[in-house]
């Protein structure tokens, strides 16, 4: 399959570094909205302007956007839905059917296919919860994050006026968790479970207090949580924030049994040394899953609920039975 990426940040480094893992995908080229020519990439790429991208789109397969949920994913995706089959890491979660309504108009008027939201939360994540919800019905699903730093929530602060470079993590509530792995059941607000922490560079003579007020007030993305804003030098980011881990846990908790004398714990962890690059795996694997399903004449939106899991692997029907069964 003949993949591209849109978009060269961070994510877009991971595509391209996940690409050589897997032998029968291949990278066409990168498209970048900067000057091709002042952009390096890791593996010597071909650069293409973003405007230009209409030219390929008989060359490329499965297009990768590589672009942040607050503002580029709700324009871009279904923009490039028209001519391409395409994948996306939308990750605001209260935003997800709109999305998907729009990417879905797009795709399946054009007869193309998309997929909206993969990774791993949004993506494995997300079907962890499910899975684990069909199998115990009587129960409560749990999911904590980090300690870690959230790519689209470090996109939206520094998308604020006079941010010049942020880190946002996200921590889970060391009691909150003791009390779902015990089996206890307990009902937790947004802001009992999860405290953030944000590291803003600021610009010269920036307001820092509205800087701060934002952030703290900014819907879908801080304001249900008790947030702590630092604001530190860009030595001290390069120095202590260099690095984008992550990861989480997903707990179903549930009773069976006549009257629910048994109790069961269902846990799925991830404990990530890189953020994007484990994204990025994720979506090259979802990527080759659209791209068998549009060789079966599919189109339109989909979710990681619609995919089936042999299409994620490079291996055959025979080979996933022999040696994963």
């Amino acid at each position: 399959m003949k993949l591209a990426i849109y978009g060269y940040g961070n994510l877009g480094k991971g595509v391209e570094c996940a690409i050589r893992q897997n032998p029968d995908a291949q990278l066409f080229g990168v498209f970048t909205r900067r000057d091709p020519d002042k952009v390096k990439t890791l593996t010597g790429v071909s650069v293409y302007p973003a405007d230009q991208i209409g030219k390929y789109k008989d060359e490329i397969d499965v297009l990768i956007i590589c672009g942040g949920s607050a503002t580029d994913l709700p324009a871009m995706t279904p923009m490039l839905a028209k001519d391409f089959n395409v994948v996306d890491s939308f990750d605001t979660h209260a935003k997800i059917p709109s999305h998907f309504a729009n990417v879905d108009a797009a795709a399946k008027e054009s007869g193309h296919i998309a997929l909206i939201s993969a990774g791993w939360d949004p993506g494995m994540f997300s079907l962890n919860r499910c899975y684990a919800s069909s199998i115990l019905p009587e129960g409560n699903d749990y999911t904590f994050w980090g300690r870690g730093v959230s790519q689209g929530h470090s996109d939206a602060v520094r998308r604020i006026a006079g941010v010049k470079d942020a880190r946002q993590y996200t921590v889970p509530v060391p009691s909150a968790l003791e009390q779902v792995r015990a089996g206890t059941n307990p009902t937790l607000t947004t802001r009992e479970k999860h405290t953030r922490e944000c590291y803003v560079v600021a610009e010269d003579g920036a307001d820092l207090a509205r800087i701060e007020h934002e952030i703290k007030t900014m819907p879908n993305y801080f304001d249900e949580y008790d947030t702590t804003v630092h604001f530190i030098s860009e030595a001290e980011m390069k120095r202590d924030h260099g690095e984008l881990p992550h990861g989480g846990f997903v707990i179903r908790t549930g009773k069976t049994g006549l009257n629910g004398e048994h109790s069961h714990v269902i846990e799925y962890s991830l404990k990530l040394d890189s953020n994007p690059e484990f994204t990025a795996s994720a979506i090259v694997a979802f990527a080759r899953a659209i791209c068998r399903m549009h060789a079966r004449g599919d189109n339109g939106c989909k979710t990681v609920f619609d995919i089936a899991p042999g299409d994620l692997s490079p291996l055959s029907p025979e080979e996933l039975r022999a040696r994963m069964l």
